[in-house]
C-alpha cells in the first residue's frame, strides 16, 4: 500500500513536485507537468506524453533527449485536463508542431483531444495518436477500442526518435501510427494496487489465484486462474502474444522484436529476470529475435504485484528508431545529446492575471448566491460519499471516481466562491466552477462536469434573471453536450442513463409550470431511479467495458454520483 503521504488529493502534485526537484538535469516544471530542461532544436516537432499519476517512470519520467520532449500528469490515474496539457504543449513547442500521445482512456481521449482543437485554433499545429496494445481489453476486430499500458513505451519511443531525426509532423504521425500497430501487451497480477489513502486495493485476488488480463489503473483481470511458477508465467504470456501476430508479421521467416517484461510495481527485479529468461528461450525457438530488450518497471500501477509482455514488431525503420539514443530521468539508452538553446522561462498564457468580471445584474448576482449555495451542498455530498464512490467504481473500474469527483467539487466551489464575491453573475460563477473542475479533477468525469456546468451557465447568463424554463433548457443542454462530447448514450451505463432522464422529466416538469424547487424534485425523483437501474446494464464503453460479469448488480459510479448530486441541490433550491 502507499505509505508516505500527506493530503491524498495532494499526493499526485507534491510527488511532481518533487520529481521535478530531483531531475533538474533533465526537466523544469510547468503548469500542469514537466518539459525538457533544454529545449529541443527550433523547428523539431514536440512529442507530448501525458496520462494519469501513479505510473511512473510513465510518464514524467521519459521526457528528456531521445524521448519526449514534455508530460502532461493528471491527478492519480486520472487524465491531466485540456488546460494542463494545452501549456504543456506550447512551452515544448518549437516551431515544429506538437504530437500529444496517450493511451486509450476516455479521460485522456477527451482531454488531450480538446487540446489538439485549442493548440491548433491558436496557431500550433497538433496532431493525436493514442496507444492501444493492450490484447485483453477488446478483440482485433476491435482493436481501436484496445487500452494503451506498458506499449506506450516502445510508441513513443519510436515517435521521439523520428522526430529527433528532424523529420516532419506529418512522418512522426505515420511512425507512431505504424509502431502502434505493430505493438501487442498481456498482464496478470496476484494482487491489486492500493491508493493513497485507502485502507484496500482496488481488488484483490483469492489465494492461490492471480488475475489474467488486467490494465494498469487498477482495474481486475478479464479472468482468474491459479498461480503458476515464473516458467509458467512466461508461457502464458508468449503464448498469449504470438497468438496475435500484427498484418505482416510472419515469425516463420524469422522476426524481431523490441521486448519489454514489465514489473507494475511490487514484482522484484530477481523476479522479473527469471521470468525473462524463460521468456528469451520461447521468443529464440519461436525464430524472433529480441532486439535491445528492456527488463525492469516502465509503466507501473503503484503497488499492483504483476507483471506484462510487450512485444513490439520491428522491421528495419522501427528498429533504428528503437535503438536510438534517448536520455531521461528513468530511462537512457546509447548516446543522445540536447539539441536546442538555453532553458527558458514558462510561457503559459492561460496563467495570466485575473480577468475582468463581466457586467452583471443584481438578479443574475442573486442567482449566483444560489448557485454557490448549491456547489456547496454539492461538494459536501461528493466529500461525504467519496469513499463510497470509489468502492463501487473498484468494482469493474480504478477505483478513483470518489477522489476525482472531491478535487473537481472542491475546486469548482472555490472558484464560485471566488468569483461570486468579486461581482460575477451566474454565468460566469458557473463558467468558472465549470473549468476548475475540469482542471483539477481531470479524468472522464472531469470533463463531462466541465461541459455540463459550462451548459447551463451559458443559458443562466449574466443579465437576466433566471426562470424555472432557463434552468430546464441549460440542463437539457448540458445533457446533449455531455453525449456530444463523451459519445455516450442511454444503455451504456454511464452518467448519461442519469441526466438524460432527469434533464427530460425537469423539461417536461416546467413545461407544466411547476416551479423550478418542484420541477426538480420530481426530476431527482427520476434520477435517483435511473441510477439504481444502472445495475441491471452491462457496461458498453469506457474502462468497465471488459468486465461485463463483475460490473452486472453494482451501479455506475458516475450515474450514482449524479443522483446523489441533484438530490442534494433539491435541498438549496427548496430553501431558496
Amino acid at each position: 500500500m502507499t505509505r508516505l503521504f500527506n493530503d491524498p488529493a495532494a499526493f499526485a502534485d507534491e510527488a511532481l513536485e518533487g520529481f521535478a526537484l530531483a531531475h533538474r538535469r533533465w526537466v523544469r516544471p510547468v503548469t500542469g507537468g514537466v518539459v525538457r530542461s533544454t529545449p529541443g532544436a527550433a523547428g523539431q516537432v514536440a512529442v507530448v506524453i501525458g496520462g494519469g499519476s501513479g505510473h511512473y517512470p510513465a510518464f514524467s519520467g521519459l521526457v528528456g533527449p531521445g524521448l519526449a520532449h514534455g508530460a502532461a500528469v493528471g491527478n492519480v490515474f486520472a487524465s491531466p485536463s485540456a488546460r494542463q496539457i494545452r501549456t504543456v504543449a506550447k512551452n515544448a513547442h518549437t516551431g515544429g508542431g506538437v504530437l500529444l500521445m496517450y493511451g486509450n482512456y476516455a479521460g485522456d481521449v477527451l482531454h488531450f483531444g480538446q487540446a489538439a482543437q485549442q493548440l491548433n485554433a491558436d496557431g500550433v499545429e497538433t496532431r493525436c495518436v493514442s496507444v492501444t496494445d493492450d490484447i485483453s481489453s477488446a478483440s482485433a476486430a476491435e482493436a481501436d477500442k484496445r487500452r494503451g499500458i506498458a506499449g506506450d513505451l516502445p510508441v513513443f519511443k519510436a515517435a521521439a526518435a523520428a522526430a529527433e531525426e528532424g523529420r516532419s509532423l506529418d512522418e512522426v504521425v505515420r511512425v507512431a501510427r505504424h509502431a502502434n500497430a505493430r505493438t501487442r501487451s498481456f498482464g496478470i497480477a496476484f494482487g491489486g494496487c492500493t491508493l493513497p489513502g485507502a485502507d484496500h486495493p482496488l481488488f484483490t485476488v483469492p489465494e492461490g489465484r492471480m488475475a489474467v488480463g488486467l490494465g494498469i489503473h487498477g482495474e481486475p483481470g478479464i479472468g482468474e486462474q491459479d498461480v503458476p511458477s515464473a516458467d509458467e508465467t512466461a508461457e502464458l504470456l508468449v503464448s498469449s502474444l504470438l497468438a496475435e501476430l500484427p498484418d505482416g508479421v510472419d515469425t516463420a521467416d524469422g522476426a524481431r522484436a523490441a521486448v519489454i517484461l514489465n514489473g507494475l510495481g511490487t514484482v522484484k527485479y530477481e523476479e522479473l529476470f527469471v521470468v525473462y529468461r524463460r521468456v528469451a528461450e520461447l521468443l529464440a525457438e519461436a525464430g524472433i529475435e529480441a532486439v535491445d530488450p528492456e527488463v525492469g518497471e516502465l509503466v507501473t500501477s503503484f503497488d499492483m504485484a504483476g507483471v506484462s509482455l510487450t512485444l513490439c514488431w520491428l522491421d528495419d525503420e522501427l528498429e533504428t528508431l528503437w535503438t536510438a539514443g534517448a536520455d531521461t530521468p528513468a530511462y537512457r539508452k546509447g548516446e543522445a545529446r540536447a539539441a536546442g538553446g538555453p532553458a527558458v522561462l514558462e510561457t503559459a498564457p492561460e496563467a495570466a492575471g485575473a480577468e475582468a468580471v463581466p457586467e452583471a445584474t443584481d438578479a443574475s448576482r442573486t442567482a449566483a448566491r444560489t448557485a454557490v449555495a448549491a456547489l456547496t451542498a454539492l461538494r459536501d455530498t461528493v466529500d461525504t460519499h467519496a469513499e463510497e464512490l470509489g468502492r463501487i467504481d473498484a468494482v469493474a473500474g480504478d477505483g478513483d471516481h470518489g477522489i476525482g469527483m472531491s478535487r473537481g467539487s472542491g475546486a469548482a466551489h472555490r472558484a464560485a466562491v471566488e468569483a461570486a464575491e468579486a461581482g460575477a453573475g451566474a454565468g460566469t460563477v458557473l463558467a468558472a466552477a465549470a473549468d476548475a473542475w475540469s482542471d483539477r479533477a481531470g479524468g472522464t468525469s472531469g470533463a463531462l462536469w466541465g461541459v455540463l456546468l459550462h451548459a447551463v451557465g451559458t443559458a443562466l447568463g449574466d443579465t437576466a434573471e433566471p426562470t424555472a424554463r432557463t434552468v430546464a433548457d441549460g440542463v437539457g443542454e448540458a445533457s446533449a453536450a455531455v453525449r456530444r462530447l463523451g459519445g455516450a448514450e442511454v444503455g451504456d451505463k454511464t452518467m448519461v442513463d442519469v441526466l438524460v432522464p432527469f434533464a427530460g422529466t425537469l423539461a417536461a416538469a416546467t413545461a407544466e409550470g411547476a416551479s423550478l424547487a418542484d420541477a426538480w424534485d420530481r426530476a431527482a425523483t427520476a434520477a435517483e431511479g435511473a441510477a439504481k437501474a444502472t445495475a441491471d446494464l452491462v457496461p458498453r464503453i469506457g474502462r468497465a467495458r471488459p468486465h461485463v460479469e463483475r460490473s452486472l448488480g453494482t451501479p455506475d459510479a458516475g450515474a450514482h454520483s449524479l443522483a446523489l448530486i441533484v438530490r442534494a441541490v433539491h435541498g438549496v433550491l427548496a430553501g431558496h
